[in-house]
């Protein structure tokens, strides 16, 4: 049981929306994104809900984010389940914040949707 080429390019790609300004305060594209029952553990420790991370556009935001996404990696863990796992760096100012983070991805009819993230400071 392997990921098609299809499908792990869909998967990164989507991971990397999460990273992009342009795509992360896009709230249809994220309503798409994120499963009805998705939650996150930040890289803080704090738990959040789907609906506090559906953002409004922000002309003004920024997401210093290295990509591609350092150490990015995508296994079929079951059918329709597959675990992303990578490296976070992000700048905010002169501070760099690098965390390990891993992202559940359900495959509900032909559409990915991220169930579960984790973000571990380093």
């Amino acid at each position: 049981m392997e990921l098609s080429s299809k499908d792990r390019s869909l998967l990164k790609n989507l991971e990397e929306s999460l990273w992009r300004v342009e795509t992360r305060y896009d709230p249809a594209l994220m309503d798409r994104t994120f499963a009805p029952d998705f939650s996150e553990v930040g890289r803080s420790g704090r738990c959040y809900e789907r609906s506090e991370l559906l953002f409004q556009p922000d002309g003004g935001a920024v997401i210093d984010a290295t990509l591609p996404l350092p150490g990015y990696s995508v296994d079929l863990i079951a059918p329709g389940v597959a675990l992303a796992t990578y490296t976070s760096e992000v700048r905010y100012g002169d501070n760099l914040e690098i965390g390990r983070r891993s992202s559940l991805w359900t495959q509900i009819k032909d559409r990915w949707q991220l169930r579960f993230h984790q973000g571990t400071a380093c």
